[in-house]
């Protein structure tokens, strides 16, 4: 099996990691993870894309994985990572492509493929739609959070973990059904070791602050009919539990849904191979991007 390749590639003023498969000549699917994620936590999806014969390039976005931090003073607002994609596509020279995206990277790719269908060829979204709405009320209270979140995260640096079993029982707070073997893979890949001998999480520490704005579904979904190109939506069981987002995503055009029964949110985790067979079903019926 052909080894993933790690590469670095500059775009919008940062330094961005990558995870590749080289493939072949079937187009080039971008692989975009969620939030608190990174890159590496698809290997077994980029390894399986590529050995059918697609290029993947699985970047990780800004302030997660190995991809630079903002500097001191800036944050992470939701259209930043919309800007590195394009810019990403611009410096790999990717006119157009397929756009495979988990969580909140599905909530970027929306947002890119109703900007710039024409780069868009094909667009696969693993519990992708975004969050319920927010009412415009819970702005302020959110502002003042933020604000505090800041003071916490810039005045001290995140506490080691001591193991990884550390890290493995904190991961199981929010992810309470994956199984533990799985857990303790991803946590490898999570995390970094400091000088102490210790374990901290690949991300920006500023993550874990409350976004200062609310979720604006309003704004989101305009997005949606401006998509173009052909879609599939992934659903690990979150749209039985939200009806707001079934309807949300049954608004993107022409869309197919393939359910992964109790996969969950983590399907990349949970049912890998289940989920790289439905987007190769999906991919294989489209032209080649790249």
């Amino acid at each position: 099996m052909t080894a993933l390749v790690d590469r670095r590639v500059a775009a919008n003023g940062l330094q961005h990691h990558l995870v590749e498969h080289p493939g072949g000549g079937r187009g080039t699917v971008v692989l975009l993870h969620g939030y608190l994620d990174l890159a590496r936590s698809f290997e077994e999806v980029v390894a399986a894309l590529g050995a059918a014969g697609y290029g993947v390039i699985a970047p990780d976005f800004r302030g997660h994985g190995d991809t630079d931090r903002v500097p001191p003073g800036a944050y992470y607002h939701a259209m930043d990572y919309v800007a590195d994609l394009d810019a990403l596509l611009d410096a790999l020279a990717l006119d157009r492509v397929h756009l495979v995206a988990h969580s909140m990277g599905g909530t970027v790719a929306t947002r890119y493929a109703g900007a710039r269908p024409a780069r868009v060829a094909s667009l696969a979204l693993i519990e992708g739609v975004g969050p319920p709405a927010m009412p415009a009320e819970v702005t302020p209270d959110r502002t003042a959070l933020w604000l505090d979140g800041l003071k916490r995260a810039r005045g001290r640096a995140p506490r080691p973990m001591r193991s990884l079993d550390e890290v493995v029982a904190r991961m199981r707070v929010s992810h309470p059904s994956v199984p533990l073997d799985t857990l303790r893979t991803m946590a490898a890949r999570a995390t970094r070791a400091t000088d102490d001998g210790g374990l901290v999480f690949r991300f920006d520490p500023l993550h874990m602050t409350t976004s200062p704005m609310r979720y604006d579904a309003e704004a989101f979904e305009a997005f949606v009919p401006r998509i173009t190109c052909p879609v599939l939506m992934v659903d690990g069981g979150s749209l039985a539990y939200f009806p707001e987002l079934a309807e949300r995503a049954a608004r993107y055009p022409g869309a197919r849904f393939v359910g992964i029964p109790d996969a969950g949110h983590m399907i990349h985790w949970t049912a890998p191979d289940a989920l790289v067979a439905a987007l190769l079903a999906f991919l294989d019926e489209q032209p080649p991007a790249g």
